[in-house]
């Protein structure tokens, strides 16, 4: 399978756990895009009933909206059954680097507030540490931004505010900046994470730390499927599939 056939194959796995009647969290990102695309077929074709999803940005909103799938919003219903997203990097533990297109903060609202977090990736993104394939992104204040900068220097990080090609700063859905901060390799993620959280100026960062409840991973050879509560009996097998 070439890339977008593993990421279509992985989608469709995680779409079998949706049944009918629950509220879907609709990640964002290439890969969910195929998950979102299949929720609809199955809507249509009548394999899914009463599907209401709640979108992660506005890009998924726009998308779903288009493919005539029912959207609700945390006004209507606080519990989320499965949420189908993707992920930039993932450690052994099911930890995870996300916010590479921009929506972390709503992917966290949505993340925390599900029963089953499913993330969809290729092989590609399976790490042995967080911060070895990727940046950590952190959505911070506009009036913060220069304080945050120099907080995470001291902190050993080597960050950067996103930019789009014309120079003008990249904004999230809720107007805030991204910066993409390289620690290189995040020995202790759940440190790092309580140091981000107590800063006032960062709205958010891209740890997902402890929330996702499974993880498929395609890649050429075919799909394996990881569940949190039984990482002890697949480490093997997800070792194995890591991409040095």
């Amino acid at each position: 399978m070439n890339a977008n056939e593993q990421k279509k194959a992985a989608a469709l796995k995680a779409v079998d756990f949706i049944k009918s009647g629950m509220i879907v969290g609709l990640g964002t990102g290439s890969t969910t895009t195929f998950a979102i695309r299949e929720i609809a077929v199955r809507l249509k074709n009548g394999k899914l009933k009463n599907i209401k999803g709640i979108p992660s940005s506005m890009v998924s909103e726009k998308l779903a909206r288009d493919l005539n799938i029912p959207l609700i919003t945390f006004e209507d219903e606080t519990q989320i059954d499965v949420t189908i997203d993707g992920a930039d990097e993932v450690d052994p533990k099911l930890n995870l680097i996300k916010g590479g297109g921009g929506a972390l903060l709503r992917e966290k609202v949505l993340a925390q507030a599900s029963k089953k977090n499913i993330i969809i990736v290729d092989a590609s993104k399976l790490s042995y540490k967080l911060g070895v394939k990727w940046a950590l992104p952190i959505e911070v204040i506009p009036f913060a931004a220069n304080l945050e900068i120099e907080y995470l220097k001291k902190l050993y990080g080597l960050p950067e505010i996103r930019k789009h090609d014309d120079g003008s700063f990249v904004k999230t859905d809720q107007s805030n900046f991204i910066i993409d901060c390289n620690f290189g390799k995040i020995d202790d993620p759940y440190s790092l994470s309580t140091l981000l959280n107590m800063r006032a100026g960062i709205a958010e960062h891209g740890m997902f730390i402890d929330l996702a409840t499974d993880l498929i991973v395609a890649d050429k050879n075919g799909i394996e499927h990881f569940e949190k509560n039984k990482l002890n009996e697949f480490y093997s097998a997800f070792v194995n599939l890591i991409q040095v």
